[in-house]
C-alpha cells in the first residue's frame, strides 16, 4: 500500500513540475494577406497549407492571423462591413480553376506578382472574376444548400445589404434610400436584388469551403490557429444597420457616441476609431445572442479567439461624434463579467486570450482573474523602467501570452533601433545578449524563457525585417495591412535559427 502511495505522489509531482512545462507552446504571427503568391494577396491556396507545413518543421503549435473579415475605406481588417462574413480577397483563385469554374488561362489574365498588397486593384479586378466563376457555379448543390440553410441568420442580411451597397455604388448604407435604409419592404428589396443575393451567398460559400480545408490541414498537422476578433463593429457595417437597436444611435440611425481610445503610446491625439458604441443594456436583456452568435460562428474558423481592447468590457472611452481627435472623452462602466458568465454557459470551454494592453486599471485586472482568461505580455513595452508588468523577471504567472510585438508594434529591429540608451541599458541587463547574438534573436530568446504557457512571434521579427516588415502604424494611413513574404521565405537557415529559438521554451 505504501509503495503504491509512493507512486501516486511522484507521478503527482511529475505532472506538476514536468507536465506543465511540456504545456509550453509557441507560435508565429502573420496574417492572411501577408502569404505570398500571384493574384496580389495571400490567399488561402497553396501557400497557405505551405505555411502550415512551414510552421510544422519549425516545431511551432500556432498560427496566430489577423481578423478574416472583409475590408472596406482603409482596408483595415478591424474595420469591416460584417463580422460574420470572410474576406474575399483571400479565396485562392487557383482553386477555382480546379473546381471548373473559371479557364486557366483567363484566371492567368488576372495574376498580379506585387511586394506589397495593391488593394486598389484588388477592388477593381477581383469581384469581376468572382463573378466570372458564380456563372459556372451550380446553386442546386446540396453542399451550398445546406451551408445557405446553415448560415441563414447572418449570410442572409450580409447578402442584401452587399447587394445594395455595391448597386449605390459601394456608398454608406446611412446615405440610401428609406426603403433600404430603414429595412422597409423586405420582401420587395429581396426581389429587386435577388440575383446579386445568390452571388454574394456563392461567395461566402466559397471563402468557408476553402478556409475550412486550410484549418483542418493546420488541427491535422498539431496547428492550432489563433484568431482575432474586434470589439467594435463598422458603422457601415450589416451588423448595424439589421440590428441597429444593438447600438447608441439616434433618430436618424447616427451614432451619438463613437469608440476610440486616449492618448497613449501610439498617438498623442489618442485613437479615433469612429466605431458606434453597443446598447448593453439591450445585449445583456437578450442574454447576448449576438455575441453568442458571432463567437460560435468564429470558432469554425478559429481554435482560440484573441479579443482584441478587452478592457472594454469593465470600461470602456466614449467621444462626441463631432470630434476629431479622441482627446477629450470620458470612461464609461462596461458590461463586466455577465457576458463572460453567459459564454461559459452557452459556449463552454472556449479559449479566449484577452488583449488587455493599453491603459490597465485594478478593476480591469480584476474582470481578467474572474474570466480566468490568459492576458498579453508584450516586451517591446518592457525597458522604460524596473517596474514595468512587461519585464521577463515581473511576469509571475504562466496564464498569459509573451509577444515581443504585435501587428501594431515595430517590428524588434526596427524598435530596438528607436529607444533610447537608457531603455537598451535595462535590455541588456535583463536579456543578457549571448556573443555572437542579435538583439531581435536575445528578444525571442527572453520571450522563450518566460514562464508563460505561450510565446507568439510575429514572423517578420525572424526574418530580421526593419519597416519594410511593419503591419500596421496605429492613427496613421498609407501602407498598413500590405505587408508580404517572400517567396523564399522558408529557407534552411530560417529554420534551424526557429527551431532553436523555440527550444528554450522547455528550459
Amino acid at each position: 500500500m505504501y509503495y503504491n502511495k509512493s507512486i501516486y505522489y511522484i507521478l503527482i509531482y511529475i505532472y506538476i513540475n514536468i507536465g506543465s512545462v511540456m504545456e509550453k507552446k509557441a507560435g508565429i504571427l502573420l496574417p492572411i494577406f501577408s502569404l505570398p503568391g500571384k493574384y496580389g494577396i495571400g490567399t488561402l491556396g497553396r501557400s497557405a497549407f505551405a505555411f502550415v507545413d512551414f510552421l510544422q518543421e519549425c516545431n511551432q503549435n500556432y498560427w496566430q492571423v489577423l481578423p478574416l473579415n472583409p475590408t472596406i475605406y482603409g482596408d483595415s481588417p478591424y474595420q469591416s462591413p460584417s463580422a460574420f462574413a470572410g474576406n474575399h480577397y483571400f479565396i485562392d483563385i487557383d482553386t477555382l480553376v480546379e473546381e471548373g469554374l473559371l479557364d486557366k488561362s483567363y484566371a492567368k489574365g488576372y495574376q498580379r506578382k506585387a511586394s506589397r498588397v495593391d488593394y486598389a486593384y484588388l477592388f477593381e479586378s477581383r469581384l469581376f472574376l468572382l463573378k466570372k466563376a458564380f456563372e459556372l457555379f451550380d446553386i442546386n448543390q446540396s453542399r451550398y444548400v445546406d451551408f445557405k440553410r446553415a448560415n441563414a441568420f447572418w449570410l442572409d442580411d450580409y447578402a442584401l445589404f452587399m447587394s445594395i451597397k455595391e448597386y449605390h455604388n459601394n456608398s454608406s448604407w446611412s446615405s440610401w434610400g428609406k426603403d433600404e435604409k430603414y429595412r422597409l419592404n423586405m420582401k420587395m428589396l429581396q426581389i429587386k436584388y435577388a440575383g446579386s443575393i445568390e452571388f454574394w451567398k456563392f461567395v461566402q460559400y466559397e471563402f468557408y469551403s476553402q478556409y475550412a480545408k486550410v484549418k483542418s490541414y493546420a488541427n491535422s498537422k498539431g496547428i492550432e490557429i489563433v484568431g482575432d476578433m474586434p470589439i467594435y463593429v463598422a458603422y457601415d457595417s450589416v451588423d448595424v444597420w439589421s440590428k441597429p437597436k444593438n447600438y447608441l444611435l439616434d433618430k436618424d440611425l447616427n451614432p451619438t457616441l463613437v469608440a476610440g481610445v486616449p492618448p497613449d503610446a501610439f498617438s498623442a491625439d489618442g485613437q479615433l476609431w469612429g466605431n458606434p458604441i453597443y446598447n448593453w443594456q439591450k445585449m445583456k436583456r437578450d442574454k447576448y445572442q449576438w455575441w453568442i452568435d458571432r463567437l460560435q460562428v468564429a470558432y469554425r474558423l478559429y481554435d482560440v479567439i484573441r479579443i482584441d481592447h478587452f478592457r472594454g468590457f469593465e470600461a470602456y472611452y466614449v467621444v462626441d461624434r463631432e470630434c476629431k481627435t479622441a482627446k477629450i472623452g470620458e470612461w464609461r462602466k462596461g458590461v463586466g463579467i455577465s457576458l463572460f458568465k453567459e459564454l461559459d454557459k452557452r459556449l463552454p470551454g472556449a479559449k479566449i486570450i484577452a488583449e488587455d494592453l493599453g491603459v490597465i486599471t485594478p478593476s480591469v485586472r480584476r474582470l481578467l482573474k474572474r474570466a480566468g482568461y490568459p492576458g498579453m505580455k508584450v516586451l517591446q513595452f518592457a525597458f522604460c523602467d524596473d517596474n514595468s508588468d512587461y519585464l521577463p523577471k515581473n511576469i509571475k504567472s504562466s496564464n498569459c501570452v509573451v509577444y515581443t510585438g504585435t501587428h501594431d508594434n515595430m517590428t524588434t529591429p526596427q524598435w530596438f533601433d528607436s529607444i533610447d540608451k537608457q531603455e537598451k541599458s535595462l535590455f541588456k541587463k535583463t536579456c543578457k545578449p549571448k556573443k555572437g547574438e542579435n538583439n531581435t534573436h536575445c528578444l525571442i530568446r527572453t520571450a522563450m524563457s518566460t514562464k508563460a504557457e505561450r510565446v507568439i512571434i510575429p514572423m517578420a521579427d525572424y526574418l530580421g525585417l526593419k519597416e519594410e516588415g511593419r503591419i500596421n502604424a496605429p492613427s496613421t494611413t498609407g501602407d498598413n495591412w500590405t505587408w508580404r513574404l517572400k517567396d523564399r521565405y522558408d529557407t534552411v537557415k530560417i529554420i534551424e535559427k526557429i527551431k532553436e529559438l523555440t527550444k528554450y521554451r522547455l528550459d
